[in-house]
């Protein structure tokens, strides 16, 4: 069975809209584009690929999907490239319609919470979440996460789309299983579900 591994650059107050560049997600008139780039730290990507274990597939929503797909198949080759380019993507959208232009992408129609369940019934490796906001709210409202990795900037925006919205999932608790900070300062804390 697999495990739903979602994986967020937050700030202090919550965001996670538009860490990497400028122009990322402008949606509701977000400014605040590319926070998390000036923290980068190679213990980031160490601690990630620990907890998204060697064999995986990538699950996202459609605007992150479109995003990935416009940005890594054009960028030099690296390894985070190679590895994005080469693994099996699954998409939750009711939008988009096969073929998806990205190599190796499955499309899952209808409800995304029953064709993430059904998908973690059939596949053995881990399903991890880069962004995708929509989809996690919607996977933790229907208990579906089964690790969160939160990459916690010492900054706050005051302003974006944040990961917990006032409108978010039932009360739960979680429990830390792992925590590492950066040499710039961001905290790396790994949670499992607690129940509630």
């Amino acid at each position: 069975m697999g495990k739903v591994v979602v994986i967020e650059h937050l700030t202090l107050d919550g965001v996670m809209q538009a860490p990497g560049h400028p122009d990322e997600d402008r949606r509701d008139g977000f400014q605040h584009g590319g926070w998390a780039t000036q923290r980068q730290d190679p213990v980031m990507q160490e601690v990630m690929g620990a907890h998204m274990s060697s064999t995986w597939s990538l699950l996202a929503g459609r605007t992150t999907y479109e995003r990935f797909a416009d940005y890594w198949p054009r960028q030099e080759p690296n390894p985070f490239t190679e590895a994005l380019n080469r693994v099996r993507k699954y998409v939750a959208s009711t939008t988009l319609t096969e073929p998806l232009a990205w190599q190796n992408s499955t499309l899952l129609k209808g409800d995304a919470a029953a064709a993430v369940a059904k998908l973690k019934d059939e596949v053995a490796e881990n399903l991890v979440v880069f962004g995708s906001g929509v989809l996690v709210r919607s996977l933790l409202t229907h208990h579906l996460v089964d690790k969160m990795v939160l990459l916690i900037h010492p900054l706050t925006l005051g302003s974006g789309r944040r990961l917990f919205a006032d409108s978010g999932p039932d009360l739960a608790a979680h429990q830390l299983t792992d925590c590492t900070t950066t040499r710039t300062g961001v905290i790396i804390a790994a949670y499992h579900p607690a129940g509630e």
